[in-house]
């Protein structure tokens, strides 16, 4: 009896697959986006409560918050996951970005990355909204590396 509850629990705790949720956006939405990056709460809210609640919890997985990085794997964002997992140099994100055609999402990454290559692709291929968030986004990165480095800043990621 005890053998056939341990085998109905794996079962239940197995991950369940999320399929990938298109991510298209207005560049006025891309720009709405930079600025939640940049840190205004008031554009982080309205993206939440405007129908762009994975842009809101991209945001935060920016910054590092836990809940919003595994709200992004299990609502079907595992992709802006993965570029922002490829921004912060994880390989294994950038080679699954490319391998699954996610040719922006891996080039925005590796930008925000110091890759001068993607940031020649950014410029050739991509639009000045993209160009900027990946700007914005890059900030944000290089100021919360500095912080972890900073004996001052522990613990602290902006």
């Amino acid at each position: 009896m005890l053998r056939k509850w341990f085998s109905k629990k794996a079962k239940e705790d197995k991950p369940k697959e999320v399929g990938l949720k298109p991510i298209n956006y207005p560049p006025q939405v891309i720009l709405l986006w930079t600025k939640a990056v940049e840190g205004d709460k008031t554009v982080q809210l309205w993206l939440k409560e405007n129908g762009y609640v994975e842009l809101f919890h991209a945001t935060n997985a920016i910054f590092l918050v836990q809940e919003s990085r595994d709200w992004l794997m299990n609502h079907g964002f595992a992709h802006l996951m993965a570029m922002i997992n490829a921004a912060e140099g994880l390989e294994s994100a950038q080679h699954w970005l490319m391998e699954n055609r996610f040719d922006l999402l891996f080039h925005l990454g590796r930008a925000i990355d110091h890759n001068e290559e993607s940031w020649l692709w950014l410029k050739q291929f991509s639009t000045p909204d993209i160009f900027m968030l990946a700007k914005s986004v890059q900030f944000i990165k290089d100021q919360i590396e500095e912080n972890h480095g900073d004996i001052h800043s522990y613990g602290k990621d902006i």
